[in-house]
């Protein structure tokens, strides 16, 4: 999202005198090895909600966005298959990030 990089004092109005709790799943990537993801960011499309997350190993490699569907009062991600959906996900995603690195 920003190439904003939170430190003690930088001004972002984020307390950084405590521990951040962080959701973590577990991603398996086409190769099959385990990442360590940390969802950053959450916006909706059409009626859909739609979850960005990181490598919390590697924060410099790429979001991956995943569709957050429910069922039975539980949340959980999903594997955007579809093209056009895709396109469309990234497309706003793309405007949202550009947005942030505007601030």
């Amino acid at each position: 999202m920003s190439d904003h990089k939170h430190e003690d004092n930088c001004g972002c109005g984020h307390d950084h005198e405590h521990e951040h709790e962080e959701d973590v799943f577990l991603v398996t990537d086409a190769e099959g090895k385990e990442h360590e993801m940390v969802m950053v960011y959450t916006f909706e499309s059409e009626s859909q909600a739609y979850a960005v997350l990181l490598d919390r190993n590697d924060p410099e490699a790429d979001g991956v966005i995943f569709r957050i569907e429910e069922e039975n009062d539980e949340a959980y991600l999903v594997s955007i298959e579809d093209d056009e959906e895709w396109n469309r996900v990234v497309a706003i995603y793309n405007e949202i990030a550009a947005e942030e690195n505007d601030k």
